[in-house]
């Protein structure tokens, strides 16, 4: 089933820029069955890149993981009006060990709304994959939202693994 991402808009992440702390929920094991979650708190910093050509962030966890860092890098295409998501840590680089290359990146856009989509493929324990990121800018409260969904049937069906929920720190 092919899947046709939703265009954007270079200002689809404005709401995103700036510190945060961001409380993750996390599926323990993916595609398995599996219903149990761990919860853990992070922090992150937004921050647009030269040219309006995109922007970064990082992410830092408070006690998951021990030492582990990553980033996500957002580029956007102004004639595909399409938002390209690459993933990057300090595990695997965010590269493909046999090409050397980014990882194939998830792309879509929030199509004018509050809520943004993004889809790609991904390779998970040997097997192919669909990812999908969905957003949501929650713009009335300041509490964005991410969450993550694998499909190993062709997007019949979504599993949603990962869910971040954002909020400014103290000042």
């Amino acid at each position: 089933m092919p899947i046709t991402p939703p265009t954007g808009d270079v200002h689809d992440f404005d709401f995103l820029m700036g510190p945060w702390r961001i409380r993750n929920t996390r599926l323990v094991q993916r595609l398995a069955g599996c219903t149990d979650w761990e919860t853990f708190e992070a922090t992150g910093t937004a921050r647009p890149l030269p040219g309006g050509i995109g922007n970064c962030d990082d992410f830092i966890p408070e006690a998951w993981n021990a030492g582990y860092v990553g980033m996500a890098l957002r580029l956007f295409n102004p004639e595909a009006r399409r938002w390209s998501i690459y993933w990057l840590d300090n595990v695997t680089g965010g590269l493909d060990t046999a090409t050397g290359l980014l990882r194939p990146p998830v792309s879509g856009g929030f199509a004018g709304t509050d809520q943004g989509v993004f889809f790609g493929q991904e390779l998970f324990e040997g097997r192919s994959v669909l990812v999908r990121f969905e957003w949501t800018k929650n713009l009335a409260t300041g509490t964005p939202r991410w969450q993550q969904a694998f499909s190993d049937d062709e997007g019949c069906t979504w599993e949603t693994n990962w869910v971040m929920e954002f909020s400014r720190p103290p000042a």
